[in-house]
């Protein structure tokens, strides 16, 4: 494990990387040739030759040769022209990850910026970690750890990531009142702070629609209302998204970057999003938004209680959604929105709790939810007094 507030220095590379920062390369290079040598016999790799034991030079002693970057023997010779399957060369490539960081934390020539050189490393390692459904709990630990100090290195500010798993005996849903939403927004406000929206593009989680009295026509609808509410005449819908228990977005992804929680919160890993936007265009409710660039959140105004699956940091060229403000509601508060509600609009509860607020709602109020005729069976449901 690489210690991220103390990286390592050297003036040179026995390949010759002196002046340049290293390339995928000479990773790739270095990952092969250690893979090599460990098919090796133990003679060879216990007595390299002097070549392959010296030193950058510097005093770093980080032994430059040695790690790979300059010729390990006629054996390790040998042993690199092997013919590589497919298979194994994937593996090769992902076995780099770790490879790239050591040779970067250890030779990349970034001057004096010691802080440039450990967001290196911590982006080299990000780069090239799996699907967080996949990794162990270690793993989780060293990928929050060096998410946190990025963050740190980035914005200047400390945060707090959190896994949080779901509660067992917990399913999530909401209930909207319409009869008492007067079109504030204030809900749209708290969701753009708690979950550190971008700024640049005024992205939103939630909608507030105003509609004329009798009827529901999104079509007529109007979601940017700049006069002061509540106008006569008209009543007022949220929307976000509903969690569905089918949700069609999952059902597209490709490559499983989304997926439902047990407690009914659909998520996206964003490291692992291509930016297809398959699930965008799957989601009947326009749930999902697409960062078209990179996400501006000044530091001041950054929140930093964040869960991995929920508010961290997002890029360019990914696709986000509202989870329910999962990193408030598995430590046992309400969503920013229904927080914020002036007016007790918004319900937000666990269904499976015969006692909870939602539950007396659904039993005791006449409820509807959006495209039911769709199948998603979406946890969020509307109603009125």
């Amino acid at each position: 494990m690489i210690d991220y507030s103390e990286p390592r220095t050297c003036g040179t590379t026995a390949n010759n990387t002196r002046g340049r920062d290293l390339t995928f390369e000479d990773v790739l290079r270095f990952a092969g040739r250690e893979e090599a040598r460990s098919g090796l016999p133990p003679d060879v790799l216990t007595s390299p030759p002097a070549a392959a034991t010296a030193s950058c030079g510097s005093g770093c002693g980080c032994g430059s040769a040695e790690r790979g970057f300059e010729g390990t023997g006629t054996a390790a010779a040998a042993a690199l022209q092997r013919p590589v399957d497919r298979r194994r060369a994937l593996g090769l490539m992902f076995g780099a990850a770790a490879a790239g960081s050591q040779a970067v934390a250890a030779c990349s020539p970034l001057g004096g910026d010691s802080e440039a050189r450990q967001a290196k490393v911590l982006e080299w390692e990000e780069y090239f970690k799996g699907n967080f459904r996949l990794m162990t709990g270690e793993e989780k630990s060293d990928t929050i750890r060096r998410l946190e100090r990025l963050a740190e290195l980035r914005t200047g500010r400390n945060v707090s990531i959190k896994a949080t798993e779901a509660t067992p005996g917990v399913m999530f849903g909401y209930a909207f009142n319409i009869s008492k939403c007067k079109g504030y927004r204030d809900c749209v406000s708290a969701c753009i702070e708690e979950n550190n929206l971008d700024r640049r593009s005024g992205t939103q989680y939630i909608r507030i629609f105003e509609m004329e009295d009798g009827e529901i026509d999104f079509d007529h609808a109007d979601a940017g209302y700049a006069h002061a509410v509540p106008a006569e005449g008209h009543f007022y819908l949220g929307t976000q998204c509903f969690q569905c228990a089918n949700p069609p977005c999952v059902a597209v992804c490709p490559v499983g970057a989304t997926w439902q929680e047990p407690d009914g919160i659909t998520v996206v890993d964003y490291d692992w999003c291509i930016g297809c936007r398959y699930c965008e265009a799957a989601c009947p409710y326009w749930a999902r938004r697409f960062n078209w660039a990179e996400p501006d959140v000044p530091a001041e105004e950054l929140n930093p209680n964040q869960h991995y699956l929920g508010n961290r940091a997002r890029s360019r060229g990914v696709v986000e959604k509202c989870t329910f403000c999962i990193q408030r509601t598995r430590e046992g508060r309400l969503p920013a929105c229904a927080e914020a509600c002036p007016t007790g609009a918004r319900v937000f509860g666990n269904l499976l709790d015969p006692d909870s607020e939602i539950r007396w709602v659904l039993e005791h109020k006449r409820v509807f939810r959006l495209k039911e005729e769709l199948g998603t069976e979406p946890r969020f449901w509307y109603f009125a007094d």
